[in-house]
C-alpha cells in the first residue's frame, strides 16, 4: 500500500463517490484512480466500497474504519512536511489563512502587516469564503488558521478558541427620522426596511434570533456579505443598515449615524481555530498572538493538546 492509494481513496469519498471528480482534483485519470483502490482493496482484504458496476454506490462499513485511518495517515503525513519546513527555514513559507470578507477587510490588515514585519521572508494567503466554508478549508488542509464568527465551534475536527468580542451597530443617514432618538428599540427598527448581511455572514444569526424573540418580523429590504455595500444602500436611502462595530471603526468624517446595537442584539464572539492535531509553525503560533491578547503559544498549543477550554481564557 502506498500514499497514493491513500490520497485516491479519500478524494473518492470527499467527491461523493465520483472518480471522475476524484481523478481531475488529483490532476490522474480515472481508470488510475479505480484500479488503485482496487489494488488497495485487494491488498487489506476488504471493500472499502460497495458498487453497482463500475459504479461506486456506498462506503462500507470496513470502509469506514479504513477511511479514518487514511485520516490519520494523511494528517501525520502533513504534519511531517510542516515539521521539515519549520526546521529547514524557520522563518520563511506561506501562512495561509481562511477568513470571511468582513475580518479580511477590517480586522486583518493590523495583524498581517505585523507579522510581515517580524517574518519578512512569510508570505500571506488569504482565503475568504462563508463562515462553512472557512471551517471546511481548514479541515481539507487548504488553510492552517481559520478566522470567524459563526459556524467554527459546530466542527469536532477543529479546535476553537475565543478571539474577540464585538457587537453590531445601526447606521442611517443624519437626516432620517430616528437620528432624533439617542435609543432605539427593535420596534423601532422592524418598521424600517433593513439592509445587513446574508443570513450565514457576521452575526447575522443574533440580528434573527433578537427580533424572533420579540415575536417581530424584520423588514429586510438587502442582504449583503460586504458592509461598504451596505453601507452604500444605505447612503443611497434603501432602508437603515445593520453593520459589524468594525466596519465603521474607521470612518472619518463619516456622513452615517451610528447607533450601538450590542443591547438589541447581543454580543458576538469571532473565533480563530485550527485543524485538531495539525503541527503550527512558528510564525502561525505569532499570528495568533497579534489576532488577539487573549491568545499566546502557551494557550493555544494546551487548546490542540486538548488540555484548555473557553472558560480558562
Amino acid at each position: 500500500m502506498n500514499l497514493h492509494q491513500f490520497r485516491f481513496v479519500q478524494e473518492a469519498a470527499r467527491r461523493n463517490l465520483n472518480l471522475t471528480e476524484a481523478a481531475k482534483a488529483l490532476h490522474t485519470s480515472q481508470p488510475g484512480v479505480s484500479k488503485a483502490i482496487i489494488e488497495l482493496e485487494e491488498e487489506l482484504g476488504v471493500e472499502i466500497f460497495a458498487r453497482h458496476g463500475k459504479r461506486l454506490k456506498r462506503i462500507t462499513e470496513p470502509g469506514q474504519h479504513v477511511l479514518r485511518s487514511i485520516e490519520v495517515i494523511m494528517r501525520e503525513v502533513g504534519n511531517l512536511k510542516r515539521i521539515g519546513e519549520q526546521f529547514s527555514a524557520q522563518d520563511s513559507g506561506t501562512l495561509s489563512i481562511a477568513t470571511t470578507h468582513t475580518q479580511a477587510r477590517y480586522v486583518l490588515p493590523v495583524p498581517v502587516a505585523k507579522l510581515r514585519e517580524a517574518y519578512p521572508k512569510v508570505n500571506v494567503s488569504l482565503h475568504q469564503g462563508a463562515p462553512d466554508q472557512v471551517a471546511r478549508m481548514l479541515i481539507d488542509e487548504v488553510a492552517e488558521i481559520g478566522i470567524a464568527t459563526e459556524s467554527l465551534s459546530n466542527y469536532t475536527e477543529l479546535v476553537t478558541l475565543p478571539c474577540y468580542e464585538w457587537q453590531h451597530v445601526i447606521v442611517f443617514p443624519a437626516n432620517h427620522p430616528l437620528a432624533k432618538k439617542e435609543r432605539l428599540t427593535l420596534e423601532d427598527i422592524a418598521q424600517e426596511p433593513i439592509i445587513t448581511y446574508h443570513p450565514s455572514f457576521t452575526g447575522r444569526t443574533k440580528i434573527d434570533q433578537a427580533f424572533a424573540s420579540r415575536k417581530l418580523v424584520p423588514r429586510i429590504a438587502l442582504e449583503a456579505i460586504d458592509s461598504d455595500v451596505i453601507k452604500t444602500y444605505v447612503r443611497l436611502g434603501l432602508g437603515i443598515g445593520i453593520v459589524a462595530e468594525m466596519a465603521v471603526r474607521d470612518d472619518v468624517n463619516s456622513d452615517l449615524v451610528v447607533r450601538p446595537g450590542g443591547i438589541l442584539f447581543g454580543v458576538n464572539v469571532a473565533r480563530v481555530a485550527f485543524k485538531r492535531s495539525a503541527y503550527l509553525r512558528n510564525f502561525v503560533f505569532k499570528f495568533a498572538e497579534l489576532l488577539s491578547d487573549r491568545l499566546d503559544r502557551n494557550l493555544v498549543a494546551q487548546a490542540m493538546s486538548g488540555h484548555v477550554n473557553d472558560y480558562e481564557l
